[in-house]
């Protein structure tokens, strides 16, 4: 059982942030916390309701708010995750709202993100899809940077639909242009019928764990199972959506998959089988492990040789 070293018992007066922030990434490295320190900051921070990069400047802690640092503490050393215990998840240059029943973004996917929004970036009121949406992240960020964008996000769990919709209302509240939510499963042969053809950017982020693969217990206690695991061998959703992603772009428009790093050839591979798309190519991620694959719907809308190879670059 992880327990965090008391404070001072009351009477001795406010404690400096520094002081609590030392304590507390002391019982959360004890705890197996990875960037215990980092994580401490963000805590006491969040307790202080101050900006990180402002808490040496932050007034002293009182002893409520070292009881609710403490009890923050204590339910991270747990394996809650850090953006449950705020309820917040930075992405690109979005702070996002997250919770249970929604899985909380990664960085790793900025870079796919990133990559949409540089795709979009020129062309004429480009129409962006973003399946398996979950808190929108990716749609916001491309709705965020790309103003002329028109952006569709998709998911089909309840849940996340509730983060999803409470993310979309505070972006457009705060000037973005509003994004569209629809309820669907991306595995569904008619997924958005009515854009067959006229999608310029498709990204997907899908569930592509595969099942018998042991996951840290952040994930396994609180991310939603089906927004992690992805069949047998993690390709269950990336199969439909890669076929889908056919229909629903026209010539010319591009494709990008997130996926698990033991998927490096496998998902370029199913890009690449069909010959429905061309410029096949294989991104690592910020630590060099294959992170997602993107390619280029045909522009003279025929087929490309079945098989066609494909190349790895570096983001």
């Amino acid at each position: 059982m992880n327990t965090l070293p008391q404070h001072p018992p009351g009477g001795t007066g406010p404690t400096r942030p520094s002081t609590a922030v030392a304590r507390v990434a002391r019982a959360l490295a004890a705890a197996g916390v990875g960037s215990a320190r980092v994580e401490a900051e963000v805590l006491a921070a969040y307790v202080l309701g101050v900006p990180r990069g402002r808490l040496a400047l932050a007034d002293d802690l009182n002893e409520a708010q070292l009881a609710r640092l403490d009890e923050l503490a204590r339910r991270r050393a747990a394996r809650v995750p850090l953006q449950h215990l705020t309820g917040r998840a930075g992405f690109r240059h979005l702070d996002l709202s997250v919770g249970p029943g929604v899985f909380v973004p990664r960085p790793e996917t900025e870079l796919l993100a990133g990559w949409g929004v540089e795709q979009a970036r020129g062309r004429t009121d480009p129409v962006v899809v973003d399946l398996c949406s979950g808190s929108g992240a990716i749609a916001l960020a491309v709705a965020q940077e790309l103003p002329g964008a028109r952006v569709i996000a998709v998911e089909r769990s309840p849940q996340a639909l509730a983060w999803l919709r409470r993310n979309a209302a505070e972006r457009a509240g705060a000037g973005d242009r509003p994004i569209e939510v629809v309820e669907a499963d991306v595995t569904a042969p008619d997924l958005l019928a009515s854009l067959v053809g006229s999608v310029d950017v498709l990204l997907c982020n899908p569930p592509y764990v595969p099942d018998d693969v042991v996951v840290p217990p952040e994930v396994a206690g609180h991310d939603p199972a089906e927004a992690v695991f992805g069949g047998a061998d993690g390709l269950a959703v990336i199969r439909p959506v890669v076929s889908r992603a056919a229909a629903l772009l026209r010539a010319g428009g591009v494709v990008g998959v997130e996926h698990d790093d033991t998927h490096g050839a496998a998902v370029p591979a199913l890009l690449a089988g069909d010959g429905d798309f061309t410029a096949v190519t294989a991104h690592l991620d910020l630590t060099g492990r294959p992170r997602y694959a993107t390619a280029s719907r045909r522009a003279d809308g025929q087929h490309a040789p079945i098989g066609a190879a494909w190349q790895t670059d570096s983001s």
